[in-house]
């Protein structure tokens, strides 16, 4: 890493220094974003058509610019896409392009990525790491990266494919974790992963990476220091595939080498099988006994069993420390987890307010109420004009509109009241956020649609996040074309659980 690169994140007192001076001052840096936005894309296609005219406030902007969905980027995007070389969106050059959740008859919508948002996306990680690595005021540290060890990542990478431009196509993720910038500026805030590269990205299919990556763990049991994984449901379906897999696990460290039914991927199986060699029957006996004792357990309290010197769910890791991260989407982030020793179904976002011009549309629901859930049973009103980052109320409900330097984008949250020295930290409640994974599961279960019957196909889909049982679970609608069988609509469902992470 650059002096550079390493002195932004090992200054965790200056980074928090700079979020109070950004958030104590809200509405003159949100005005200064917006005017940054508009001053380098004013050229662009889609801002010419709505006559700013070079006009770059807030009343301006909301007078002339309407609040837009997908469907009325999805031209500009797609000639992006098609190799349009013209400034239609930004001015910036669109470097790749990610999927996002839902489609439009059954069309998969796509969302641009350039290099802003990579800078956008390391500033809200930057502003995390600081708060959860501070020193000042306490003892120590509360989440220590030094004195070496490993981390079990449970992350994956979508296959990449190419559009008729020449853009590469893969979700937000995927682009983040294969940027080489980003590799270095986490190289020393980051525990090396257990798992290779390939295992993250080789994988024909998840099961495969989720496997290794388990088998990775093991190998590395007395090394590993955190457990980590972009979604809640990762975690929670790494550990029931550790339920039913350990004794296979078990047995490819004793004999040193990799299941064939398990992994059948080449270059996950090269990669896997160099760190498997030679047969460890010791290390395989113990992982065996402690796997079988916590089955006794109803498998709770498995992680520290597992890796006794980790420090970061409930149900499988006992005592320890689960942490929730940032509030991100394929699209952008939105807030940085700046308390992180609040439990994450208690945890909250704060928005920085120089990564995006943030908007606030108030959602109440039908009957003039204020919106009091999130569930899918509840019908929102969001006729109201949009609000600004200084003008929300707290505890209101509201649709988030962000302009960023590459995309639009809108996720729902609750305002909580700010605290402490950010007086307009505006803290948000996470409710849903149908992620770019959603899609990809969608689209493998589509395909099972397709194959028995080539006159359907997904329409459209919607989902929320039900969390009235443990663990919770995403629910997922479909509008199809017509109908379909009970046997293919089940192969359907059966395919969403095995690629729904």
């Amino acid at each position: 890493m650059s002096g550079k690169k390493a002195r932004e994140f090992s200054n965790e007192e200056e980074v928090i220094a700079e979020f109070y001076r950004l958030t104590r001052n809200a509405a003159t840096v949100q005005r200064e974003t917006l005017r940054r936005i508009l001053d380098e894309n004013a050229a662009v296609e889609y801002l010419q058509r709505h006559g700013l005219a070079g006009r770059t406030d807030p009343d301006t902007f909301r007078a002339c610019v309407p609040l837009a969905t997908h469907d009325d980027l999805e031209p500009y995007i797609a000639r992006v896409a098609d190799g349009g070389t013209s400034p239609v969106l930004t001015a910036k050059p669109i470097t790749s392009i990610s999927p996002r959740s839902g489609t439009t008859q059954g069309k998969r919508k796509y969302l641009p990525f350039n290099d802003e948002l990579f800078k956008l996306t390391m500033h809200v990680y930057r502003t995390s790491f600081a708060f959860r690595n501070r020193s000042q005021h306490r003892p120590a540290r509360v989440f220590p990266i030094e004195g070496g060890g490993k981390a079990l990542r449970f992350v994956y990478g979508s296959r990449q494919f190419t559009t008729k431009g020449g853009l590469t196509a893969a979700t937000a993720t995927t682009h983040l974790y294969r940027n080489e910038e980003y590799k270095a500026a986490v190289r020393d805030i980051q525990l090396p992963c257990c798992s290779p590269d390939e295992v993250v990205f080789a994988a024909a299919d998840i099961a495969q990476s989720l496997y290794c990556h388990l088998l990775c763990g093991l190998l590395f049991a007395g090394e590993v220091r955190t457990v980590f994984a972009m979604f809640g449901h990762n975690l929670v379906l790494a550990f029931q595939t550790l339920e039913r897999a350990w004794e296979e696990l078990c047995h490819d460290i004793h004999h040193g080498a990799l299941s064939p039914a398990r992994v059948t991927e080449p270059a996950l199986r090269r990669a896997v099988s160099e760190l498997l060699a030679p047969p460890n029957p010791a290390l395989a006996d113990e992982v065996a006994r402690r796997c079988a004792e916590a089955k006794l357990r109803d498998w709770r309290g498995v992680v520290p069993a597992l890796w006794p010197n980790a420090r970061k769910i409930q149900h499988y890791i006992g005592g320890l420390q689960l942490v929730a991260m940032d509030y991100g989407a394929s699209v952008g982030m939105v807030g940085a987890n700046v308390e992180p020793e609040v439990p994450p179904d208690s945890a909250t976002f704060a928005v920085v307010p120089d990564i995006a011009y943030f908007e606030f549309i108030p959602l109440k629901t039908n009957d003039g109420g204020g919106a009091a859930c999130t569930d899918a049973g509840t019908s929102y009103n969001t006729e109201a004009d949009p609000v600004g980052l200084t003008e929300v109320t707290v505890g209101e409900y509201y649709e988030v509109v962000m302009t960023t330097f590459a995309q639009h984008m809108q996720a729902q949250a609750q305002v909580r009241e700010p605290g402490g020295d950010r007086p307009h930290a505006v803290h948000q409640r996470r409710q849903e956020h149908r992620a770019g994974r959603v899609q990809l599961a969608v689209d493998g279960a589509a395909e099972i649609l397709a194959a028995q019957n080539t006159s359907l196909e997904v329409v459209d889909y919607s989902s929320h996040a039900d969390v009235s049982s443990y663990p919770g679970h995403y629910v997922v609608f479909w509008e199809l074309s017509g109908e379909a069988d009970n046997d293919v609509l089940q192969r359907c469902c059966d395919e969403l659980d095995r690629r729904f992470v």
